[in-house]
């Protein structure tokens, strides 16, 4: 197998690279985001029961003990439990775009290599193809007998890089969206412990 890829061309480099690339940022996100991930649902229910007794210390070093984005933007919307609703949800909305940039580092590499390895397959095979013909040209020049072998010899040969492209770009293009669906669930998660969050901030308030 390895000879064969070798057969590809120069091109057949590039695309390992790029393949080595890829599954690193797979295995470093995969590693972030189980680092992440939390029980949303008895996190926010701890939470809100702590507010719900006006115990907002006991809350904020929750909320520091435990990782994630989740509780990242609970604090924020914590440590501003006194001001008005917009003052809230302008912490919450601040501290969850930081959280979602971090959780995003390095998923766009996964989808420029997607795109571009079946291009960098194409170009190695239209060089191949190139230097096929150039063989060929060079015999007719010289009034060599060209051989049918020698043009599908480099045909096949060329046709290797797009091979190896497609190889690359479809399993990558599935962990990037694989990728981006885990992140998506981290954003409704967000979204709906924020929006809890401020209604109990809120509902306290006005019992006071």
């Amino acid at each position: 197998m390895w000879q064969l890829m070798l057969k590809g061309g120069p091109l057949i480099g590039l695309l390992l690279f790029c393949s080595v690339i890829a599954v690193g940022i797979f295995i470093e996100r995969m590693y972030a985001l189980a680092k992440a991930k939390i029980d949303t649902e008895k996190f926010v229910e701890e939470i809100t029961n702590l507010i719900k007794r006006n115990k907002i210390i006991e809350a904020l070093d929750k909320c520091n003990a435990t990782p994630g984005p989740i509780a990242y933007i609970m604090k924020m919307g914590i440590l501003k439990h006194d001001r008005t609703r917009e003052e809230i949800r302008e912490a919450i909305d601040d501290a969850a775009g930081q959280e979602v940039s971090r959780l995003e580092k390095n998923i766009g590499i996964i989808a420029t290599i997607a795109h571009v390895a079946p291009l960098l397959g194409l170009l190695g095979t239209v060089i191949g193809m190139i230097k096929s013909f150039q063989v060929i040209e060079s015999k007719a020049v010289n009034m060599v007998p060209v051989n049918p072998a020698d043009l599908a010899g480099g045909i096949w040969e060329a046709l290797i890089s797009t091979a190896a492209g497609l190889l690359i770009a479809i399993p990558t293009y599935v962990i990037y969206n694989y990728l981006v669906t885990r992140v998506d669930n981290f954003v409704l998660d967000m979204e709906r412990s924020a929006a809890e969050l401020i209604n109990i901030l809120l509902l306290k308030r006005d019992s006071q």
